[in-house]
């Protein structure tokens, strides 16, 4: 195994343009349309239900653009509210609003991201270092396990860069209970391949499957359970966990305010640029502030999702995703390019959408201190709003939502 490079992928890894998640944002939006008659009944009905790789029609596939505000939850609400009640659609609009629920609460603990990713150094080490632990994780990774569904969403997540909530749900339990590998392991690989791989999100799931993040309370896969939400694609599993050892973990930080976000300083005649990045490819506040921009780059921090390389196809996507809703735009790797592209555009000004906990937010942070360009961020009011309300559970929160509804999805 090469130094940082993981495993060799269990196939040859799919094009973009092959993938069952095409990169536009006409395809985001089609997608919408077709699953909006069944965000209501049908749904709350049949959503556990994992029918396998191109056979997930009972859930919107929506996460993947929505991890990169192609969509927003407010449009999403929107057009589901248009065809039920949100008494119908409840169950589709609290997984809608899961996502704006983890990365509030992750924003109120960032200490949470930065123990992870230290953990995540520390065991890159030891499975360079540890022949048995490397043996256990190639295997998982490669689905070469012996355990029949597990290894096939191994294979499914490495082709389609997707895998249902429900399987990732029983492949988390099974990295961490059956296999006795270290979760951070299992995040880091989901997130090496996942269209939709968040920090928040992904590490924070993890989290709970491990019993961490409700602290005592685990997910365990249950064979039966398998059984009948795949239906009956995987029967009679044999050997995983029947019980859910406890994991040491430090009790989760307090938690601190959300930091404010100073108002955009620039003036009307500033040339302003425009820098979009892999957290966020939209900029509806350009309007409000009256901004043309001279240019648009794209700043693609996937690569430092991970200490191994990541699944060529989750950068392919973004950038994609990227060119197509700003065709002009200009990519930037690191803050050197991003510097050249500012001079070499006479910008007065940078301003960008607001990066959460993340890769993003600390390539932001070390332009801040180098560059000679001042920079402005600018958060969605979605998430100015949505995110300090994830204090605790997510119950919660969820007595928030008709308000965030009302407020957005109108």
């Amino acid at each position: 195994m090469v130094e940082g490079g993981g495993p060799r992928p269990i196939s040859p890894q799919m094009k973009v343009n092959d993938t069952p998640f095409p990169a536009s944002l006409a395809a985001a939006r089609a997608r919408l349309a077709d699953f909006d008659p069944d965000a209501g009944a049908a749904y709350a009905q049949k959503r556990n239900f994992d029918l396998g790789a191109g056979a997930h029609a009972h859930v919107s596939v929506l996460s993947p653009y929505l991890r990169m505000k192609a969509l927003d939850e407010g449009e999403v609400s929107r057009a589901v509210l248009a065809r039920h009640s949100a008494r119908e659609a409840e169950k589709f609009l609290m997984e809608v609003w899961w996502r704006p629920y983890w990365k509030g609460w992750m924003e109120q603990r960032p200490a949470v991201w930065t123990s992870y990713r230290d953990d995540l150094n520390r065991l890159h080490n030891e499975v360079q270092t540890q022949s048995g632990l490397r043996a256990q994780w190639e295997a998982a990774c490669l689905g070469q396990t012996g355990i029949k569904p597990f290894d096939h969403w191994a294979a499914e997540l490495a082709q389609t860069g997707y895998l249902h909530n429900h399987a990732r749900m029983w492949f988390a339990s099974i990295w961490i209970f059956t296999l006795g590998l270290p979760w951070q392991l299992g995040a880091d690989f989901f997130l090496r391949h996942l269209l939709d791989g968040d920090a928040a999100v992904n590490t924070l799931s993890w989290r709970w499957v491990a019993g961490i993040q409700t602290q005592g309370k685990s997910y365990l896969a249950d064979p039966s359970n398998i059984a009948k939400f795949t239906d009956g694609r995987f029967v009679g599993v044999q050997g995983l966990a029947q019980t859910a050892a406890p994991i040491s973990a430090a009790p989760p930080p307090d938690r601190q305010p959300i930091p404010d976000i100073a108002p955009y300083a620039g003036a009307p005649a500033d040339r302003v640029g425009l820098l979009l990045h892999s957290d966020d490819l939209g900029a509806p506040f350009l309007q409000t502030l009256g901004i043309p921009p001279a240019s648009i780059a794209y700043l693609d921090a996937t690569a430092a999702q991970s200490p191994w390389q990541m699944a060529p196809m989750v950068a392919a996507f973004r950038s994609t995703l990227a060119r197509d809703m700003h065709p002009d735009l200009i990519d930037v790797a690191d803050t050197d390019a991003i510097a050249a592209w500012a001079a070499d555009n006479r910008l007065d000004r940078i301003v960008t959408p607001h990066a959460p906990v993340g890769p993003v937010r600390s390539t932001l942070k070390r332009l801040r201190k180098s560059s000679s360009v001042p920079l402005d961020e600018v958060r969605r009011e979605i998430d100015s709003t949505a995110w300090p309300l994830a204090t605790a559970g997510f119950f919660k929160f969820k007595k928030h939502i008709p308000d965030l509804l009302d407020r957005f999805a109108v």
